[in-house]
């Protein structure tokens, strides 16, 4: 995500880049694939722990060893986080 895209996310929903990174430290954090929203890359969303402990939920694409692009990031809705937790939850 590049600074510009950055500010404008912090600013509209409220999370980081630096916050949304953190999240794939998550051992429990939950990535499928997102088929509906691009045609020219592979995208994947992922719903996890930030550093904050905030649940967090993303859309993002990989580019190459160690590069994910950020598309979008925001902080889970009541039912996702709730979702989220039973997941993490049953995996304990």
């Amino acid at each position: 995500m590049g600074s510009q895209e950055g500010a404008a996310n912090l600013k509209k929903h409220g999370v980081s880049f630096r916050e949304v990174a953190s999240t794939f430290s998550d051992p429990i954090a939950l990535t499928f694939d997102d088929p509906d929203h691009s045609f020219d890359e592979r995208r994947f969303i992922t719903i996890g722990t930030s550093i904050k402990n905030r649940v967090v939920f993303f859309a993002h694409a990989d580019r190459g060893e160690d590069r994910v692009r950020i598309i979008s990031a925001r902080v889970a809705t009541m039912a996702e986080s709730h979702a989220y937790q039973e997941t993490r939850a049953r995996q304990r």
